[in-house]
């Protein structure tokens, strides 16, 4: 694993259950995690179940005793890191968004494409398509529950920037985050609203804002550019004739991590609530006007998706184990000589609806067609 910071920890705790919980053909054997500074590198791997560390990821994708390289990073570095690890043979799990830049995003699925073409395989870590209730959520689609699907309105909130005083860190930067709450948390929703419809966006009218232009230096006094967005509005067409909102923002005071995605169909609704991430709200628009209104799914029976690994039914979990769900469907795809999913190229399709809400939100939020 390259990186230990917020999402190596999330990632190592994935590692480091998914053989204790799923029956897989193969065993995750926690190598040695890279990072810039050595002690620190040192402590993490100790911290978080790896066997050793090192600093040169070079060096890292060159042994011949690793078979995956899990790219937790800023994305500055995902096309160089995730293209050399493929060129060496190794499968690659690559965190979201997939890249910095649609060049860089078209480079890597290219280079996925070639290498699947030789038995290595990628994929893009949009985890909250692991959350049972959010997997759920795609097979009542799939079946036809909601009928035809017209309207998808998708919001991610947060607050951690709020204080004008917190500092300049790199999500704050373009040149290592490539943009800020669109990218961050926005990829999010458009990831997850086009896993759960199966309808992809087509075009988009889009706004961004920066709240907070300066802040504090990590590095020195005084203060420095904020370059990239704090909130990114848009509306969008899918392909499959549905309308849609979206809303990502990290200036939602009052919001820690509050992810919420709605679909209506003609036959009825369905409604996540990541703060609720165990339950589905679904309306069945078929049953008698007096019986009506929405109804809580607690998704945790065994015949739901993942749910039979874990708990008596009604024993809720946590954020964490769709990175354990994700971890374990990676594994499967790679031990049966599958490309896992979300591929390279379904995230390259995120970016080039990044890439659409940035132009459009440059030009006054003019119409902008999403690249193919």
């Amino acid at each position: 694993m390259v990186g230990y910071a917020f999402m190596g920890a999330a990632h190592s705790q994935a590692w480091r259950t998914v053989n204790r919980v799923f029956d897989l053909p193969v065993r995750a054997r926690m190598v040695a995690v890279c990072g810039r500074d050595g002690a620190k590198a040192a402590a993490a791997a100790d911290r978080l179940g790896w066997e050793g560390h090192m600093t040169d990821w070079r060096a890292l994708v060159a042994r011949d005793d690793i078979d995956v390289v899990d790219v937790c990073t800023p994305g500055d570095s995902h096309a160089e890191i995730a293209t050399a690890a493929l060129a060496a043979g190794k499968h690659v799990l690559c965190e979201k968004p997939l890249s910095n830049t649609v060049d860089e995003a078209r480079a890597m699925t290219t280079a996925a494409a070639h290498a699947s073409s030789a038995g290595v395989r990628s994929a893009c870590g949009y985890n909250y398509r692991r959350v049972p209730a959010v997997a759920l959520m795609r097979e009542l689609i799939a079946d036809g529950r909601l009928g035809a699907i017209r309207h998808v309105r998708a919001a991610y909130l947060q607050d951690w920037i709020t204080d004008p005083g917190f500092p300049l860190v790199w999500r704050l930067q373009r040149e290592r985050a490539g943009s800020g709450a669109l990218g961050d948390i926005g990829s999010h929703i458009i990831d997850l609203t086009q896993y759960v419809t199966g309808q992809r966006i087509t075009g988009v009218s889009a706004l961004t804002e920066t709240f907070v232009r300066e802040r504090p230096r990590l590095d020195g006094p005084g203060a420095g550019p904020v370059t990239v967005d704090d909130a990114a509005l848009f509306t969008a067409r899918l392909d499959g004739g549905a309308v849609a909102t979206y809303e990502a923002t990290r200036f939602a005071t009052g919001r820690r991590n509050a992810l919420r995605v709605e679909v209506n169909g003609s036959l009825g609704s369905l409604a996540f609530d990541l703060e609720r991430l165990n339950e589905l709200e679904f309306h069945d628009a078929t049953a008698p006007a007096r019986e009506g209104g929405f109804r809580r799914v607690l998704v945790t029976e065994p015949d739901h998706p993942y749910m039979s690994a874990w708990w008596l039914p009604g024993c809720v979990i946590g954020y964490e184990h769709s990175f354990t769900h994700e971890v374990r469907d990676f594994m499967a795809a790679v031990a049966a000589g599958e490309d896992p999913t979300p591929s390279f190229a379904d995230a390259l399709q995120v970016q080039l609806v990044l890439d659409a809400v940035e132009r459009s939100a440059r030009l006054d939020s003019s119409w902008t067609k999403v690249e193919s």
